[in-house]
Parts: C-alpha cells; structure tokens; sequence
C-alpha cells in the first residue's frame, strides 16, 4: 500500500479557538478548473426546499459538550450540495468499489450511489469494480443504472462482490486513468480508507481530476469521529435474536447457560448496546474490560451466585475479548488476515469449554450450557429501516461532495449532521468502549455482573465528562487481568 504522507492537512483557524479541519479540493492542485451551475436547481424535487445549499462557511463542531469558556475547538465541513459544481454530468465516468467483509446495508449505499448520480446530478456513466479493490487491476466491472440497482437493498451482502486485500496504489490509479473515471466511491473500514487515503495521494501526485471519496463500513462501529457505521443498527437488532434463543435455552432447564459470540474484534459496541437492548443478559466481556476467571470476583465466582440465584444465565462475549487468556492464542497474536487484522482464536468455544470444565471439576451443581454464533448470519442480512435511511444520507453527501470538487475525504455523521472528514482523522485511530464512561456503567447497573477491576487497575482516558468509579471494593491483581 502506498504512502499517504505526502500532503498537509488543511486547517483554517477563526476566532476564539475556531479550527476547521478542512478537506482537500481538486482546486488546491489544478488550476483553473471550470466550475457549472448545479443541476439541483432545475430538479422539480429541490425546487420547493428552502435554502437547499449548503453555505461555503458552513461547519459541524467535532464536540458539543463545552463550558463557558471553552474555545470553539475541531471543526468538520458540513456535508451537502454546493451552487457551482465542478464536473459536467456528460463528463462523469463514476467508479463505486466495496471492499472488507460483509455488512448490512452494503447494497443500499451502492443503490443510493448510483441513484443520487443519475437523477440529481444526470450522471449517465457508473460502473460498479467487481471484487474489492483487485478488482481494478483485473478490469472486472459492473455497468450500473438505476433500474438495475432498484431492488438490491432488499438483499444482504454485495452485488459488487467484495474482498480483503489486493491494494497495489500504481496498479490502482493506472486503471483509473486508463479507464477515464473521475470520481471513486470506496466503501470500507478503516484499512480501506487508508487504501483510498493512499489512492488519493497517488492521483493528487499525478494532477489527476479525479474525485476520490470514501464511505466508512465498520460492522463493529470502530471508526472513529463519526456518530456510529451504517449496519450497526441493524447488527444490534439481530443480536437479539440470538440472545433471545440463548435466554430461552437457558431458562429452559436447571442451571441452564446461554453464552452469545458477537462481532467486536477490538471494539465491544455491538456486545454492548445488545446487552442493553435485550436486558436478558448476565453478563457481557468486551475487548476493553479486562476480566479474570478465578478466584473471589472473577466469572466463575459469578457464574456460581447467579446460578444459584437465578437457575440460569446468559453471557454474551465479543470475539475479540479474553484473547490472552485463550489457549494456544500465544501461536496466533502475530498472524493476519489479508486486511491486517489479526486473527483471533474463537473465544466463544473457549470460554463455552471452560465454564464447563469448572463445573464438572467442582462437581457441586451441574450445568446445561448452550452455545450460539450468530456472526454470519447477522453479517448477512439486509439492513433495517434505520440504516437504510442512514445509508442514503451518507450516499448523497458522498455524491454531493465530489460533484462540487472536494476530495480525500469520507462521508460521516457527526452529532446527527451529515459532514466531510478528512482521511486523516478517519484512519488515525480505532473507536472504543471507554470503561470509564457513563455508558458502560449503564450496563454493569443493567446486567449487575462485578466490573472485575477497580479503578487503580484501569488507567482512565481523558474526558471531557467526569469519569464515572468503577466498584472500587472489589479484589484483583495485574497478573489476574487480560485486555
């Protein structure tokens, strides 16, 4: 993958603390680009909206939360369409390319793409890249219409087909240019926005007029800055049904345990917001709260009061937590799939064989436990009607955005207005659970599970909000805890 070093970020400082950190524009290295009117206002369908364009001084704060004399800080263009364009419909060739796993709501930006591109814009000419980002070396494409996409967000997955790897930047941008596109949407997490951000620096390099544009597809929620990915909704909806099963299992018999493996390699959003969705659960690990299996405080201990409490339990467990703790897991930490991640023992079987090792060791109570993964067929569905509206407003930003010039940038909500980020800030970081935020302590109020640290074991991020304690009577040690 190429290097994505080479340009500056754009800032533009204002009064009292103000930082717009901008996005680039295709007029900060082409000259005297030709600008056009926007088509939007002969649209019938815009004709009646007040004020529709978005002002050139529009921008989204990065941080609502302030004090009194707190300087307006970080913030992010606002995202729609502008008065002058800088493509001519007839000379859009547009590219849309999904790359990474699955996740819901995949078709629906790709319907909205191409939708958005012929009838706001009269964009005629959109192929889809077959495939992921390989695709466009191997000149596999997919001519796209809006009859041909008018049904696909009704399915799970992608018409475009999609892959890990396979990011050679030359090889990339030779076939860009070979093929004429100047604007490409690149759907993907975080190792594909790199890719676009490395894209991007490669076309900038050559003086390309090509718009490169990235919308951020995370399942597990942890790209950062942005309110939250499209498809987690819908990945925590169907977390449900799962747990529901897993609830219904376990209470279905004497001691009965349900344990839940949910997607969150390093980040335990979906665990999280499930649990506090379905209230049928016990106890919830994430890659972010270290926990111990033994001894006073630890799961077992927990594991035993609740059974006798209760006569059941539910555990639901992201896969990317206790990876210390699993055994052979020490042969695996340096091995990765062809997207960087690396890959992971499966801790819901572990955990599962565990508990029932313990059990059947103390030979005190018997247990049922029933073990259930969800994470393909949650991956697979179509997404529901919350992310297939979300799904539309980040298409149409997208297409709004590099119609009017800007490039480098991905398309994200931020406190619930549609805004451009730029790559940067986008690939800088992974989003996480903060244990010491309100919001986990909301779930270990809802599901009672001990927090198996106190607060000299956590080291505490800085927030603006004071951090919340974390059950400071509670016994355990640095060797005891995993990450």
């Amino acid at each position: 993958m190429g290097s994505n070093l080479n340009s500056k970020p754009k800032l533009v400082s204002g009064t009292a603390g103000y930082v717009l950190q901008d996005v680039p524009h295709l007029t900060d290295y082409i000259l005297n680009l030709p600008t056009y009117t926007n088509p939007l206002r002969d649209n019938p369908a815009y004709s009646v909206v007040k004020q529709y364009f978005v002002n050139v001084d529009d921008s989204v704060p990065e941080r609502i939360t302030v004090h009194s004399d707190s300087p307006r800080g970080i913030h992010f263009r606002r995202a729609g369409p502008r008065q002058k364009v800088y493509f001519d419909a007839d000379e859009v060739r547009a590219a849309i390319v999904t790359c990474g796993g699955l996740c819901p709501g995949l078709n629906t930006v790709v319907r909205e793409l191409v939708c958005s591109l012929y009838h706001m814009y009269g964009v005629k000419k959109v192929i889809g890249i077959n495939g992921g980002y390989k695709g466009f070396y191997a000149r596999n494409t997919i001519n796209l219409t809006p009859k041909s996409v008018n049904d696909i967000h009704k399915r799970g997955g992608t018409v475009l087909g999609s892959s890990r790897g396979g990011h050679v930047t030359n090889k990339i941008v030779d076939s860009i240019q070979d093929r004429g596109i100047n604007q490409v949407y690149i759907i993907g997490g975080d190792g594909t926005q790199r890719g676009a951000s490395a894209i991007f620096e490669e076309v900038r390099k050559r003086g390309l007029k090509v718009a490169i544009v990235g919308i951020p597809k995370t399942i597990d929620n942890d790209i950062p800055v942005i309110d939250k990915s499209f498809g987690f909704d819908t990945a925590v909806e169907e977390a449900q049904r799962a747990i529901n099963a897993a609830h219904v299992e376990a209470e279905s018999v004497e001691n009965g345990i349900g344990v839940v493996k949910l997607m969150g390699r390093y980040s335990g959003f979906i665990a999280m917001h499930a649990t506090l969705a379905s209230r049928d659960v016990d106890c919830c690990l994430i890659p972010e709260s270290p926990f111990y299996l033994e001894g006073h405080g630890g799961l077992y201990d927990y594991i035993e009061k609740t059974l006798k409490e209760n006569g059941h339990m539910v555990i639901v467990i992201a896969e990317g937590a206790g990876q210390e703790l699993v055994s052979e897991s020490i042969q695996s930490m340096n091995k990765q799939d062809e997207s960087g991640n690396k890959l992971l023992q499966d801790v819901g079987l572990w955990i599962s064989q565990r508990i029932k090792d313990y059990f059947a060791k103390k030979k005190t109570m018997s247990i049922t436990l029933k073990y259930i993964d969800p994470t393909y067929m949650i991956r697979a569905v179509p997404s529901n009607a919350s992310d297939n509206v979300y799904c539309t407003l980040l298409a149409q930003s997208a297409v709004h955005g590099a119609m009017a010039g800007y490039t480098g940038f991905t398309s994200g909500l931020v406190h619930g207005r549609q805004t451009y980020i730029p790559f940067y800030r986008i690939i800088e970081r992974q989003n996480h659970v903060v244990i010491t935020d309100r919001m986990w302590a909301r779930l270990l109020s809802s599901t009672n599970q001990p927090s198996f640290v106190n607060c000299k074991c956590v080291t505490e991020e800085t927030k603006e909000d004071e951090p919340l304690k974390l059950f400071p009577d509670e016994n355990c040690s640095d060797e005891t805890l995993v990450n």
